[in-house]
């Protein structure tokens, strides 16, 4: 089973394939800055940061079916309540370690 899912990426293209493509190359493009930026709020502890990019990745994550928002709640709850934070790194690395192998897989499937 794939780690993403292309159907409303699908949807959104009406059957043009280099479409789908151009959307593809683009989000793996935008997503690792933006991770690698949540991933050093996180580590510095800088909620509002942390959630800021949490909240920029969400449409594209569930664009691509990657069934992360349980994970990006966490981080944006964190900045409201400024709890604790220890299920904010797990979350982070939960994000990254999917985002990663999803972006694997498109870069195989796409020939990127």
């Amino acid at each position: 089973m794939k780690n993403y899912n292309l159907d409303s990426v699908e949807e959104m293209a009406g059957g043009d394939q280099d479409f789908v493509k151009v959307v593809v190359q683009t989000f793996l493009e935008e997503i690792p800055p933006d991770l690698e930026g949540m991933n050093q709020a996180v580590t510095q502890e800088n909620a509002s940061q942390a959630y800021q990019y949490a909240h920029k990745m969400k449409p594209n994550l569930q664009m691509f079916g990657l069934e992360l928002m349980p994970q990006i709640k966490i981080i944006e709850e964190w900045s409201k309540s400024g709890k604790d934070n220890a299920e904010v790194h797990e979350a982070a690395r939960i994000i990254t370690d999917k985002y990663k192998k999803a972006e694997a897989e498109l870069k195989e499937d796409f020939d990127l």
